[in-house]
């Protein structure tokens, strides 16, 4: 999977477990995140609910893969959900959508159109000591 994303032209950050993934994330800020659900540490489930707590990470999506059906319990912190083994032009397919949608929703932020409401605002430089 990650020489089919990177000759695709995505740059590739591998995790060991969730408790890694959240770690490197934090570090990196990622574009999109796909993740299994179960691995060892931290679960799928629980690094994407751990992620969506924190406000840096709330609009990243995640795609989630698993052997296992989709679990209907719950709250749903995943944006999707694909069964392994999971076609790869699907995958790719999935990823590039997601990536374009930031782009587009990015894109329109910078220009002022329907920016998303944020509590943070921007400080001028010319105010700080």
């Amino acid at each position: 999977m990650e020489l089919a994303l990177e000759s695709g032209g995505h740059y590739v950050v591998v995790a060991e477990n969730g408790r890694d993934a959240l770690q490197k994330a934090g570090r990196v800020m990622p574009q999109l995140i796909i993740s299994d659900w179960q691995m060892p540490e931290m679960d799928g489930t629980e690094l994407c609910r751990r992620l969506k707590w924190q406000p840096a990470f709330t609009n990243i999506p995640v795609v989630l893969l698993s052997a296992m059906p989709e679990l209907e319990i719950g709250p749903r912190y995943w944006s999707a959900f694909l069964r392994k083994p999971a076609p790869l032009d699907l995958l790719m397919h999935t990823i590039d959508l997601f990536i374009a949608g930031r782009l587009t929703s990015a894109r329109m932020a910078s220009r002022g159109e329907e920016a998303a409401p944020s509590r943070w605002r921007s400080v001028d430089w010319r105010c700080w000591p």
